[in-house]
């Protein structure tokens, strides 16, 4: 058996305990746990910061640069249209069945498989780090964020998510937005009171109608969604005072966040509150080695609509992954499990013309007695 044979089966099998074990955000103590003791029993140094999980490769230089390799072990909360066990691991027809298989776990495991093949050579070009990071469901401060201030040095980074390990070299950023229209409470049987409502609808209106006039070749034109509409009151005779809403906003990279807020401000009358300007539009340049390594794999390069721990990141990150970030989040969520072959060998081929530059092109095989 070849050792990328052994290091899918194990593989395989870590995502199955990891399905196991429910690791929704701020709650992946456990799967923390498993992925701890996976790596210390293949002879890992592992480091621990709250849930997140990390490790330098064995003969890690601090004279040469450092490669990251990262993708999160939290899940969401699975949706009421499951028809299976979200924690009950099931293959069936080549799929591999369970909450955060594709989201992230299939990345999750190639990339922890990808930094043990790498991890007891000499003389590769770049240090290899792992980062298995938590809250990243939520883009929570406790994740990644938490973890960067003391991996030290990093130079760039592979993020792993489900992209059919095609190569998303850029990345809309995400405005969430609390708005809040004001008007006068009174009874709904009488003429009375400002309906907070129909004033909300017109700067909802606004929101689905306007489109901004700077697009990008890469990610598109900037994309707003009303996602949550509720008010201050739950009797149905009342006329609300105050009606709140959520715009869900996809920032691409010819806006800031400071210069769309503005824009918005002055042609709505509700109040806008921001929940966060920390997930920016984020990209890597397209001549990059290792988006180079992967155009000359027959890869193609496009702009994700979805945001990632990629965002948090203060230095270039690639995110690829295998699995179909379409199949995130859904009901009775799966990978192929050739998926998992293939996200092994596909990084691992990947990162070679960078880590043994030498050897780039030439397969090596390798076998275990």
């Amino acid at each position: 058996m070849s050792t990328i044979q052994i290091l899918e089966g194990d593989a395989i099998d870590l995502l199955k305990q990891l399905i196991a074990t429910p690791s929704f955000s701020k709650e992946e103590e456990k799967t923390a746990e498993i992925l701890a003791g996976f790596l210390s029993s293949r002879g890992v140094q592992v480091n621990r910061l709250q849930n997140n999980i990390w490790a330098k490769s064995k003969h890690f230089d601090p004279s040469k640069p450092t490669i990251l390799l990262n993708s999160h072990h939290d899940t969401v909360k699975p949706n009421k249209a499951y028809t299976l066990d979200p924690f009950a691991p099931l293959v069936q027809d080549g799929k591999l069945y369970g909450l955060g298989s594709n989201d992230a776990g299939g990345c999750l495991v190639s990339l922890i498989a990808t930094f043990l093949y790498y991890n007891e050579r000499e003389g590769l070009s770049h240090n290899l780090m792992l980062a298995l990071s938590a809250e990243e469901e939520i883009s929570g401060h406790n994740g990644i964020e938490l973890l960067i201030p003391v991996l030290g040095k990093v130079d760039w980074a592979i993020v792993g998510e489900p992209t059919k390990m095609q190569l998303a070299v850029a990345e809309k950023g995400l405005l969430v937005l609390d708005c809040t229209s004001y008007g006068k409470a009174g009874h709904a049987a009488r003429d009375e009171g400002e309906n907070s409502i129909y004033k909300a609808l017109r700067d909802i209106e606004w929101f689905s109608t306007w489109r901004a006039p700077k697009v990008s070749n890469l990610l598109g034109p900037v994309k707003m969604s009303v996602t949550v509409i509720d008010t201050d009151n739950k009797a149905h005779n009342v006329v609300p005072s105050q009606c709140h809403f959520v715009v869900d906003v996809r920032v691409n990279e010819l806006y800031t966040f400071e210069e769309l807020l503005g824009i918005i401000r002055e042609n709505v009358e509700c109040e806008v509150t921001p929940r966060s300007l920390r997930m920016r539009s984020s990209g890597i340049a397209l001549d990059h080695p290792i988006v180079l390594s992967g155009v000359n794999m027959g890869r193609t390069c496009y702009g994700s609509p979805t945001t990632s721990d990629k965002a948090l990141m203060p230095f270039p990150a690639l995110k690829t992954g295998p699995g179909d970030s379409a199949r995130s989040h859904t009901a009775d969520e799966f990978i192929f499990l050739e998926e998992i072959g293939q996200g092994i060998q596909g990084y691992i081929d990947l990162l070679r013309p960078v880590l043994e530059p030498v050897k780039a092109g030439a397969r090596i095989k390798e076998y275990i007695d």
